[in-house]
């Protein structure tokens, strides 16, 4: 999506799963990038994109190991400012000249302090209180620096932890500065995009702007259906669509019975009568509920969904003439946790039902105008495309949807128990304004049944877990430090107003270790 009015900085995955991270940290100040597999990076990428400056990512392999993954050697030949991390300034050290080896005794997992050895442009700003807390995250060590890098910072377990050659402005860290456990991380970031000169002019506008020609080119005269889920992804994706192509577009919303209470005529009311574009609403609930009763593997559950989800579009694309595309909401991080490949992420966090898995059977070529988008940017674009904030703000709700809260066999009953509950909690959220201070919350109901005592009776029900997470992009996340008297009222009513529901958890999990829904 790269055009020549806007500087580009490209970014070359290694296959850390925080790649993204760096993106969403040059995106928060406006500099346009782009995250490419580092073999796909060659002399036509580097032409095609003319990248004012590179960044080489970490990655979770090993330079000492033969065929390993490398930095093509054309990166280093066309004259732009590079900053190598962590993996990216071993690949570094090792293809310029220096060595990197793997030891017992070097090694830094987690948070490290830097001091400063010597003062560089790449550093301004930092070591004001004479240390820097970073985060490290590797086995491997430099050895020796190439000829021509000096050293500007160390730590105990990596002396060249901040390298750099300033006549080339080649620069190189150990640590990971895109993090949140690196405080100080986005100084240093805005100082590389100083020292390469990019213009700081990447918005929500330009990316709209350039999105919709995207689509006209991409669409033509051809018809696009979008796969409707009524979250926020989805329907700004749709929005968009319909902004480039107009009545091209045909929306289809599966209603698989899986959603919140209320939710699907909501849909329904906001895009047929609202914005006026043509939907279809495909009521598939018993096809989706029936295949899904009793199973209890989380992966077979997102599965199944993910296959009935195309077997429907395949149902309903057939009546639809000229229908050559497929609009999904994919997001960034929903292909990053979905997708393992040479040098990239070394295991599948989860499938996501949206990523891919077109059968080339239905004859629909894929299109996602948002597959390059953090969550916040699609709520800054959905804002941009003025849809109304209380639609904007609304909490990620899954594409699986209730089907991953409800751990363990999935039925009817449980799942209407849930809807319940989880409309209590978010009425609760609500009513004492903290909804738009959490990222994401929801119910879960657990395969625990448990035994209460109600007035002088005997229950044996279910017990169910509330989370409640804070995020900037949803790939970290903390908990939502609720007061115990929230926790106690919410408790009250989930259990007085649920009929089974007899126990009430909190969830005080953050992401990592954990994930931000429950199955």
């Amino acid at each position: 999506m790269n055009v020549n009015s806007y500087d580009c900085l490209l970014i070359v995955d290694f296959g850390s799963q925080v790649t993204q991270l760096i993106a969403r940290r040059l995106r928060e100040i406006n500099v346009y990038c782009e995250i490419h597999p580092y073999q796909n990076v060659n002399e036509s990428l580097l032409s095609q994109l003319s990248p004012k400056a590179i960044i080489l990512s970490g990655g979770p392999d090993s330079v000492t190991r033969d065929g390993s993954p490398r930095a093509h050697s054309a990166i280093f030949d066309i004259g732009v400012p590079l900053l190598g991390i962590c993996y990216g300034q071993q690949v570094m050290m090792q293809q310029l000249g220096g060595e990197v080896k793997s030891g017992v005794g070097t090694a830094e997992f987690g948070k490290a302090f830097v001091e400063r050895k010597k003062s560089s442009d790449l550093i301004k700003g930092w070591f004001v209180d004479q240390k820097e807390q970073v985060w490290m995250s590797h086995g491997d060590h430099v050895s020796k620096i190439a000829p021509g890098f000096e050293v500007f910072g160390f730590s105990p377990n990596a002396p060249y932890a901040i390298v750099g050659d300033t006549k080339r402005h080649y620069y190189a860290v150990q640590f990971h500065p895109e993090v949140y456990h690196t405080p100080n991380g986005q100084t240093l970031f805005e100082n590389f995009i100083s020292i390469a000169g990019i213009d700081q002019n990447w918005t929500m506008e330009a990316y709209r702007e350039i999105a919709i020609r995207k689509i006209r080119e991409e669409v033509g005269s051809k018809r696009v259906i979008c796969g409707l889920s009524g979250g926020v992804d989805s329907s700004v994706a749709a929005v968009l669509i319909h902004e480039a192509i107009g009545d091209q577009l045909t929306c289809v919303f599966v209603d698989h019975g899986l959603l919140r209470q209320g939710e699907a005529k909501e849909v329904v009311t906001m895009f047929r009568e609202n914005y006026k574009i043509s939907l279809i609403h495909a009521d598939e609930s018993e096809l989706f509920l029936g295949e899904l009763e009793g199973q209890s593997d989380p992966e077979t559950k997102r599965k199944t969904i993910g296959r009935l989800f195309i077997d429907v579009f395949q149902k309903y694309a057939n009546g639809i003439e000229n229908a050559e595309f497929l609009a999904q909401g994919t997001l960034y991080p929903d292909v990053i946790e979905s997708v393992s490949f040479k040098g990239g992420p070394s295991v599948t966090i989860k499938s996501h039902h949206n990523v891919g898995g077109l059968p080339e059977k239905m004859g629909l070529k894929l299109l996602e105008p948002l597959r390059e988008l953090f969550k916040d940017e699609v709520r800054a674009l959905g804002r941009e495309l003025k849809l109304p904030e209380n639609f904007i703000s609304r909490h990620p709700f899954p594409g699986p949807g209730l089907a991953i809260r409800c751990p363990g066999k999935i039925t009817r009953a449980k799942l209407e128990i849930l809807r319940r509950a989880d409309a209590v909690y978010i009425d609760q959220i609500r009513k004492h304004g903290l909804y738009n201070d959490i990222w994401q919350a929801f119910v879960a109901i657990l395969p625990v049944r448990t035994v209460g005592v109600m007035g002088d009776g005997r229950t044996y029900d279910y017990a169910c877990t509330l989370r409640a997470v804070t995020s900037v992009d949803g790939m970290t996340a903390d908990y939502y430090p609720f007061s115990h008297e929230f926790l106690s009222e919410t408790a009250t009513r989930l259990i007085n107003e649920v009929g089974g529901i007899n126990r009430v958890t909190y969830d005080i999990t953050s992401k990592p270790p954990g994930t931000i829904e429950w199955e």
